[in-house]
């Protein structure tokens, strides 16, 4: 009896379960974070009240995904494993540039995990990291399960990037780097959505209004991003696309070669004696 694998590191798979789970977490936080946007003046709008039921149903659902990709693709501990170091080098990671405009190096290696081990893998771990350094830093707060969210989502796209078993070399690279800097300034806008709808004493011209019509507050938006974030999103998607283009070969390889090693969704064939 000989055990085989295959010698290309492929994203881990996503079944149906792990899908349902995943679509139901980003449902659920597209609803926590828009839902002031829908309130009339008189809600009493307060993030921090929301913030411990999201919390509580995050973890669970994050969970799920997990269980769900073990029973999908057969994951073992070796997978938890990996997820376990890369967040803590991530968490690692976000204090050497936090509070300097923008100057965030975790962003890059979400970016490349993601696109080596798949979405789902991507949005537990970016979840995970954002936890993990929250800790380490001290910043828990309200605002902590919506950058869980927002971090999930941005090495969830990672992973769904086009041509995960063939495209390799300097277009791959190109290509991360351009969604790491989209990716960038979209995670800043996601978050300034939480943070705008809680921040009294704007200027008119780029305050919340509750209860105003949807379209007018999206302007207001716009406004509001522009003037208070803009430089903070450009300081993250430059680095991230100077460290990806830069150490991102190495990094990709070395991901690549831990996945094989770990031997993610091996398939075990039987032969003879001989064999």
């Amino acid at each position: 009896m000989t055990g085989r694998t295959g010698r290309s590191a492929r994203p881990v798979r996503l079944g149906p379960r792990a899908v349902a789970a995943l679509v139901l977490i980003s449902a659920i936080g597209v609803g926590a974070f828009g839902w002031p946007l829908l309130a009339d003046a008189d809600s009493g709008l307060a993030h921090s009240k929301d913030a411990p039921w999201l919390f509580a149903a995050l973890l669970p659902l994050l969970v799920g995904v997990v269980v769900a990709m073990i029973a999908d693709s057969g994951l073992d501990a070796k997978a938890v494993a990996m997820l376990g170091v890369l967040a803590a080098v991530g968490a690692a990671l976000r204090p050497l540039g936090a509070g300097t405009a923008g100057l965030e190096p975790m962003f890059f290696l979400m970016v490349l995990s993601g696109r080596v081990l798949g979405p789902g893998f991507g949005f537990v771990l970016g979840s995970v990291t954002m936890f993990a350094s929250a800790l380490l830093t001290g910043g828990v707060g309200p605002w902590m399960p919506f950058q869980m969210l927002s971090m999930g989502w941005f090495a969830m796209g990672a992973g769904m990037l086009p041509g995960p078993d063939r495209l390799r070399g300097r277009a791959e690279l190109l290509m991360l780097a351009a969604y790491g800097a989209v990716a960038s300034f979209a995670y800043g806008t996601v978050m300034n959505l939480y943070g705008w709808t809680i921040v009294p004493g704007q200027a008119s011209g780029i305050s919340f209004h509750p209860g105003d019509a949807l379209g007018d507050n999206l302007v207001r938006f716009l406004a509001y991003c522009t003037a208070t974030s803009l430089g903070w999103d450009l300081g993250r998607a430059v680095l991230t696309v100077v460290l990806t283009l830069t150490v991102g070969t190495a990094l990709l390889k070395a991901l690549r070669r831990a996945t094989r090693r770990a031997a993610f969704e091996a398939q075990v064939t039987f032969g003879g004696p001989g064999e």
